[in-house]
This record gives C-alpha cells, sequence and structure tokens, in this order.
C-alpha cells in the first residue's frame, strides 16, 4: 500500500508542478523577479547562462531538501522530492533543450504536441516587457495552439 502512495504523491507533485510553473512565470517571473527573467526574453547577454537559470536552482534546493527529510524518517519527503525533479526534467528538455535549442538537438522532432508547445512559446515570447504574457505553462498549453 504505501508503494501505491508513493507513485500516486510523486505523480501528484509531478502534476503539480505544471501549475506551479504557470503560477511561477505569470506572477513571480512576469511580476516582482521580472529583473531574473527579462533576460530570457531579451537575450542581451553573451553567456550560455541565463539570470533565468536562477529559478531552477530554487526548485532544485527545494527537491533536495525534500529528499534530506525523506532520508531522515519523513517518507513522504522522497515521492515529493522526484515530482519535483522529474519535472525539472521535463521542463528542462521541453523548455532549454527542444524549444531553445541550448542544446542542439531534438530539432526535427515534427508532431502535433512538439508543433503546440513551440507556437505556444513563441507567442509567449513574442512579448518582451512584462506585462501583456500570454500562455505561461509549459508542458499543458490551451488547445487551440494544437489547430492548424
Amino acid at each position: 500500500m504505501k508503494t501505491f502512495f508513493w507513485i500516486l504523491i510523486f505523480l501528484g507533485t509531478f502534476s503539480f508542478m505544471e501549475f506551479m510553473a504557470w503560477f511561477t512565470h505569470k506572477y513571480i517571473m512576469h511580476g516582482f523577479l521580472w529583473s531574473l527573467h527579462k533576460d530570457h526574453h531579451h537575450k542581451d547577454h553573451d553567456s550560455w547562462f541565463e539570470r533565468n537559470d536562477t529559478f531552477f536552482i530554487f526548485y532544485a534546493i527545494v527537491s533536495m531538501s525534500l529528499f534530506y527529510t525523506g532520508a531522515n524518517g519523513f517518507w513522504y519527503g522522497y515521492p515529493l522530492g522526484f515530482g519535483i525533479l522529474a519535472y525539472g526534467i521535463a521542463y528542462f528538455f521541453v523548455h532549454d533543450i527542444f524549444i531553445h535549442q541550448r542544446f542542439k538537438i531534438f530539432r526535427n522532432a515534427n508532431n502535433w504536441y512538439a508543433r503546440g508547445v513551440r507556437r505556444a512559446h513563441k507567442i509567449h515570447h513574442k512579448h518582451l516587457g512584462k506585462k501583456d504574457g500570454e500562455c505561461f505553462g509549459m508542458l499543458v498549453v490551451p488547445f487551440k495552439y494544437f489547430k492548424k
């Protein structure tokens, strides 16, 4: 029974992280921490790293902290930590590798999901300022972006 709850917590955490990504992106990155996120929209730097990468570090620390609690008797810490970690890996592959091509792989992916996610992200990036943005999610985007 513990395995069932472990899997349920892991899947729930992974799913909840899409909401957290949307919320963080809309209200924090495009809000009071725009100073860390704006270089992602403007590309006014020569470095491979962006100030925006700070948000990955934050969630990595949360995930590692949950692993620590799991190792110290709070078994829920493991599935929570792994759910956040798995979402971070999925986000990195979809956002940084597939969409922004920080590594030059997955360039030829052209299925309906790939096209929809790319369209949604392109619409998001057409707004260079912190206001008037749209489509703040990553893995789940509105259906209209999947239509031709």
